[in-house]
């Protein structure tokens, strides 16, 4: 007889399954305590820094989305009195135009209330151009890639796929545009004029507020926003950003025009840096991730209307 079938040796499931949760409650609980630690610190870091003169740092990286934790620095920025000055670090490709508007919206308002610079490092496309034209000035280096001016949606017909594995979409709806686009289908006809229309609304809105922003007649900002990248310098020829230059020009263009003293710290306010305590968080969160089999987070999907700039490779 093997052990398996051993009745002495036999570990009754229900036995199993009570250890188990136990180990999973404890694990929870300890990062439960972790986490209420770390946001403790992380408030205290916060009113920390908040009580010295600085100039604030603002980081966007990445595919941009709405965000309501950003929105909040920047509100709390404005109200700040010992923030004297904002400079928005941008690296990124773009992302939902709502996510631009969100972005532009927000340092339009801060604006009003402190100098906002905003220094473009390697990628400055679509909705992140959109966040950079917000500020008061508009740095970049030679080589960055700037611009990507417009609006997409994108639509993936996989009628011939589904019809090769045998699989036949039907659908109930309220409407003829409810459930459009439909993956099965080409977009054609009113679901695609009902898009392009959607596109268009925020195509306009985008070129002018490169022409506002820009100081750019309506016609030159609608030439300029026919989706190309350009380089820093000729982004600079064509006036779409004002400077080339680091946060160190950006830095100094603040003291030349906005007497704001060049001693002062740059200070990150988002992401604001994690604690110690944050990181040890973070890492007992990914490997209770892992050990159920998750894995790592998978890329941000970008919903809706997308300003969004990407090099595609074919190997």
């Amino acid at each position: 007889m093997s052990l398996s079938q051993d009745p002495v040796h036999a570990v009754p499931a229900s036995s199993i399954l009570r250890k188990s949760r136990k180990r999973w409650r404890i694990a929870a609980f300890v990062a439960l305590v972790i986490a209420v630690v770390a946001l403790a610190g992380r408030f205290s870091l916060e009113s920390n820094v908040a009580d010295d003169e600085q100039i604030a740092r603002v980081i966007i990286n990445g595919p941009i989305t709405t965000d309501s934790l950003r929105l909040g620095t920047l509100k709390k920025l404005g109200e700040n009195e010992n923030v004297t000055a904002v400079i928005v670090s941008i690296n990124s490709p773009g992302g939902s135009t709502a996510g631009g508007e969100e972005l532009f919206e927000a340092l339009s308002a801060l604006r009003e209330k402190k100098p906002v610079v905003a220094v473009i490092h390697e990628l400055g496309a679509s909705a992140a151009y959109m966040t950079a034209i917000a500020a008061d000035r508009v740095f970049a280096r030679r080589l960055s890639i700037v611009g990507s001016i417009g609006v997409l949606f994108q639509h993936v017909n996989a009628g011939r796929l589904f019809e090769t594995i045998g699989i036949d979409l039907d659908k109930v709806s309220t409407g003829p545009l409810k459930a459009e686009p439909d993956l099965d289908e080409p977009l054609s006809g009113v679901a695609r004029a009902s898009l392009q229309a959607l596109v268009d609304d925020s195509y306009e809105w985008f070129v002018d507020i490169v022409a506002e922003r820009r100081g750019l007649p309506r016609a030159k900002a609608l030439e300029l926003s026919d989706g190309r990248i350009l380089t820093g310098r000729v982004a600079l020829k064509e006036q779409l950003i004002d400077a080339i230059g680091s946060e160190a020009e950006a830095i100094a263009w603040l003291e030349a025009e906005r007497e704001i003293t060049t001693e002062l710290p740059v200070i990150n306010w988002f992401p604001f840096p994690e604690s110690e305590l944050e990181r040890l968080a973070r890492y007992i969160g990914s490997q209770a991730v892992s050990a159920v089999g998750l894995g790592s987070r998978s890329p941000i999907a970008l919903d809706g209307l997308v300003s969004l700039w990407q090099a595609t490779s074919f190997k």
